[in-house]
């Protein structure tokens, strides 16, 4: 209420300069009366607007379309869903290029604004500066609470820099050839082409349990039509089976049915972190919680480092939290390791959750209590060797 008569009171003074400046004949003080004028109605008008009421963050997704496949759109949209909301949706490219023409549609059912940027130099883009540009206009406006670059351009490194130092929270995506600054710079970093990997296994193993289940239902219908000719059929191989001599069994058809047998039961095994360095495998029951990934871009080698510099994490974690029994709940590692491996994610390594996951490292003991409220908490340690 004392802000809106103090701004009443401002009008009044600006307005009784104007009278006089007009009265004197003077331009130059009427337009600096008129310019006071302006000013006090845009601040009564911001005054008058309603507050922001979402407590949700907002993003400004800002994608390299010279670098990313149009294929990621849904997990990406679907990343920044699980941050907060996208206030912004920009794709910068030349789209005068055949190579953009198969994000037409995608644009179109996303609601993402395409930027024209010229290639000014041939085999050079200049996507790079637009988007740097359009970075810092939108960080200025004050409209949002952080960014989601989307590129494995390691050119993006210092604008992501810059955006935490302004206090914006960064989360980037891109593929494993992503460069290592570039991740680190970013609050967060997500592997397209995993998390790719592992949308298209889950929606296989989807549609093959569909399929299972109309087998299943089928199944009945098929043996209740087939009751009545059975006797029939049987009948009539038995004749024949009389009439026709019987052939003598080849060693070859049977070292060939040898041979099938394990083939049909084998059964590919699920990925677990053992293949990326780990050396215990997951108790029964857990299956529930594993994805199928393909490392394709990542050596054994660099699988190992992969889950050393994560352990390390954990231990670092499990130290400045844990009580005097070296116990720490589960739920502070779950926050706390993004803050130290920008590019964590149980997905990447084919997992759903985090406690499943740390189980198949083997190095962790696990306890699971209740609170007062009977909800179950896990808690975890390191193994005493």
């Amino acid at each position: 209420m004392r802000a809106s008569t103090h701004r009443v009171h401002d009008a009044y003074r600006v307005l009784r300069r104007l009278s006089c400046a007009l009265a004197r004949g003077s331009r130059f003080a009427a337009e600096c009366a008129l310019l006071g004028i302006m000013r006090a109605y845009v601040s009564s008008r911001k005054a008058l607007m309603p507050a922001q009421t979402s407590s949700e963050p907002r993003f400004a997704i800002l994608i390299d379309a010279d670098n990313i496949s149009e294929k990621y759109i849904k997990i990406i949209l679907d990343e920044v869903s699980n941050a907060g909301v996208a206030t912004y949706k920009r794709i910068y490219g030349d789209w005068t290029s055949q190579r953009l023409v198969s994000w037409k549609n995608c644009l179109l059912e996303n609601s993402i604004i395409p930027i024209q940027q010229y290639s000014y130099t041939y085999g050079k883009s200049a996507t790079d500066s637009a988007m740097i540009i359009d970075a810092m206009d939108i960080l200025y406006s004050g409209n949002v609470d952080g960014f989601a670059i989307v590129s494995s351009d390691s050119d993006f490194t210092r604008l992501a820099a810059r955006l935490r130092e302004s206090g914006m929270q960064v989360i980037g995506m891109g593929e494993q050839k992503t460069p290592e600054p570039f991740i680190s710079a970013c609050n967060q970093f997500k592997y397209l082409d995993l998390l790719y990997a592992a949308q298209r296994a889950e929606a296989k193993e989807e549609a093959e349990a569909e399929r299972e289940a109309e087998t299943a239902a089928e199944a009945p219908a098929k043996k209740k039509a087939g009751k009545g000719t059975a006797k029939k059929t049987a009948k009539d191989e038995g004749t024949a089976a009389q009439k026709k001599p019987k052939a003598k069994s080849s060693g070859v058809e049977k070292t060939a049915d040898k041979q099938a047998a394990p083939e049909k039961a084998a059964v590919r095994p699920k990925r677990s972190p053992g293949d990326m360095g780990g050396d215990a495998s997951l108790a029964a029951g857990t299956d529930a919680d594993l994805g199928d990934v393909e490392f394709s871009e990542l050596s054994r080698a660099a699988r190992r480092r992969h889950m050393k510099r994560i352990r390390t994490a954990v231990d670092s974690v499990i130290d400045q939290f844990s009580d005097e029994e070296g116990w720490v709940f589960l739920g502070t590692i779950g926050s706390e390791l993004p803050k130290r491996l920008p590019d964590f994610d149980v997905r990447n390594y084919g997992y759903r959750k985090l406690s499943p996951f740390l189980k198949s490292m083997g190095v962790y003991e696990f306890d699971e209590r209740a609170n007062a409220s009977g909800a179950k908490a896990m808690y975890l340690r390191i193994k005493e060797s």
